[in-house]
Formats: C-alpha cells, structure tokens, sequence
C-alpha cells in the first residue's frame, strides 16, 4: 500500500501552516505534525514548500457511467487522487458503498454524501436515487443518515418536453427538503446549471451550490449575503460544448443555452469572488472526468479571477476548514506535500508535488 512510516522526519521548510503563517521548519512524529523539536532523532529530512494535503470538494469515488463502480476500480480512482496530493474529498453522490476506503492509509479521506437524489427520468441513469417531488423529503432524510453531513441534490436538468434546462422540482417541495436534511444534521448542496434553478436554492436557504453556470448578477448578494459558497468545477463545464454538439439536433434551445453558459464560465467566477462570494476547488471526477486533476481545477479558477493564492486556498486551508477537516497545525495528522517552488506565487507546482504525505507516509 504505501510505504512504512518513519518515526521522525524532520521538514525544512517553508512549512505554510495557513494562508498567512509560515514556519522554518517542523517534524513528523508518529504520522503526526509538531513544531517542537522531539528528543529522537530524525531518521530523515524533506526539504520543500509544505502544505496541506489537497482538497476535492466535489468528487465522486465508485462511480463509473451507469452505476457503482467495484472495489478494485474505486481504489483506483482514490489513489489516483492521492497520488496527484488530494488528500481530502468531499464525495458528492455515489452509489457505491466507500466506507471502507477509510481503512486504508494509501486514498483521501473522505467526507461522504450519500447518493445523489434526482428527479426521475431526469439525470445520468443508475447514478440517483430517482423520486418525484412527494418522496423528495424522505429521500433526503435517508441519504442525511447515510452520508457524513451531506446531502446532494440534482436541482436542475434537461426537460425533453421542454427541450431545455429546467428546474427538477417545485421551489417549495426543495424548501421542505432543505429543511428535512437540517433537522437531520446535514447540510444540502445542489448540483444546479440553469439560471432559475439558483433562485430557488437560495429561498432554500441551501448550503452550497455546485457548477454554478447559471450565476447572474442578482444572485451574488445573496449568496454573500447568506454565506453560500460555489464550486465551478471548470474542468467540467469545459465539456459543455461537447454536450452542446451531442444534443444540437433534437434540443437546439439546449443546445445554445449550454453554449452561453460556458461562454460566460469565467466572467461568473470571478464577478463571484471579487464580491466576496466563498469559492472552492472541485473537479467532479467520475465517468467522463477523470481522477487526479485538482491541479488544472485550481490552475482555472487562477486564471478566471482567482490569481494563485485564492485558487490554492480554494482547495486548501479554507476547503479544510469549511469541511471541518484538520490542517497542517500542531498535533494534526501529517497529510501534506512537500513543492519544488511556492504555490502562492505559481500554482503550476501543484502538478508535480515531490512528496506526498499521508500519515507521515509516503503516498506512491
């Protein structure tokens, strides 16, 4: 699996500890973080730009097109995202079973949200718990007990009667929905394209919005306002033209909806964070993304008006602390990588990590 921990390693530094403090050096104790020197001695020495390990808010384990992916194929896709130095995902719908992933000390941690809950007929077949609007509630309820605090709905989708991207459920069965997965100590993200579609989410009073394409000036306030975050995961809305093309000749109104909503994929990130609006880094891996590419996510959001250091903490220090993860602080587990150069200033390095570490072990 991986390779056996040492019980010291001493890291020469920078060691970037939060967006804003950086320390000379610090050690590895036990697969643990400390900035006091220990009494044994160190059994080796990594030298580079120390941060934590990276973080996929929206990733998808065990999914594969169809359906749930088998053991073997998920373990390939968690180590693939390890290896590239994601070493926490936020899952955002599966229909495998990945508790167990958290047995192994080689994959990410994952914070899990149940399955998908989608309308039925309308998203990706076998992926979704499919309901109609009057078992929404319940399903949610269900999938808030299954998950680690997460709930995900497919808000939006293509109406084929209506030719066109179009909300999934009615504003007040979501509402109710919103409000069921709170009681159960759960927060509820959406998966959401369509411009309508954020409308409704915010009167939801909705946790956090995933893609986000649909993002007009309105709406911006209030996702301040409110504290709701986005994750654009560009990687994947650079598909959309593609989607465009595939439905062009039965859904044109679909079809140029898609193309003006990858259009305008950059100016809506960043009108949204030059506002103040929260945004984080996912790639949505899975079936036609593949695993191991937070790096370019966090390379886009860079170039869409982010610049390198709000796009490095979009998958970092604040996706960790908006999940409730631990960091790279004193006594946390030792889940970091060790770079050729700064990150803050040039987040290419972030594509070619010299170590990472998971535990304190080296991650292969």
């Amino acid at each position: 699996m991986t390779e056996p921990a040492h019980d010291v390693v001493h890291l020469t530094g920078p060691i970037l500890a939060s967006r804003t403090v950086s320390r000379p050096e610090a050690w590895i104790v036990d697969g643990h973080m400390t900035y006091a020197r220990p009494a044994r001695p160190a059994a080796r020495t990594l030298t580079g730009w120390v941060i934590p390990g990276l973080v996929d808010v929206h990733c998808h384990l065990g999914l594969v097109a169809g359906g749930a992916a088998d053991d073997g194929e998920t373990l390939r896709q968690a180590r693939a995202d390890a290896a590239a130095g994601t070493l926490l995902v936020r899952d955002c719908g599966s229909p495998a079973d990945t508790r167990w992933l958290a047995e192994r000390g080689d994959v990410p941690r994952v914070v899990r949200a149940g399955r998908h809950i989608a309308r039925t007929r309308r998203y990706l077949r076998g992926l979704a718990v499919e309901v109609e609007p009057d078992g929404l509630v319940e399903a949610v309820r269900k999938e808030a007990r299954a998950g680690d605090g997460w709930v995900k709905l497919v808000a939006d989708w293509i109406d084929r009667d209506g030719g066109d991207l179009a909300p999934a459920f009615p504003a007040a069965v979501v509402r109710d929905a919103v409000e069921a997965a709170h009681e159960e100590g759960a927060r509820v993200t959406a998966h959401s394209f369509a411009e309508e579609t954020i409308d409704a989410l915010l009167d939801a009073d909705i946790d956090c919005i995933e893609h986000a394409t649909g993002l007009l000036p309105r709406h911006v306030p209030r996702l301040v306002e409110q504290g709701v975050p986005i994750v654009p995961t560009l990687v994947n809305v650079a598909t959309f033209p593609d989607i465009a093309a595939r439905g062009e000749a039965k859904f044109p109104a679909y079809a140029a909806h898609m193309r003006s909503l990858w259009e305008r994929r950059r100016e809506r990130v960043a009108e949204a964070h030059a506002a103040g609006v929260r945004v984080y880094a996912g790639t949505d891996a899975g079936t036609v993304i593949a695993h191991g590419r937070l790096a370019e996510e966090i390379a886009l959001l860079a170039e869409a008006g982010l610049g390198a250091e709000a796009a490095l903490d979009a998958a970092c220090w604040s996706a960790r602390e908006w999940l409730g993860a631990p960091g790279i602080a004193e006594g946390d587990p030792a889940d970091l990588l060790a770079l050729d150069a700064d990150p803050r200033r040039n987040v290419t390095t972030l594509a070619r990590p010299c170590h990472v570490l998971r535990a304190g072990r080296e991650v292969s």
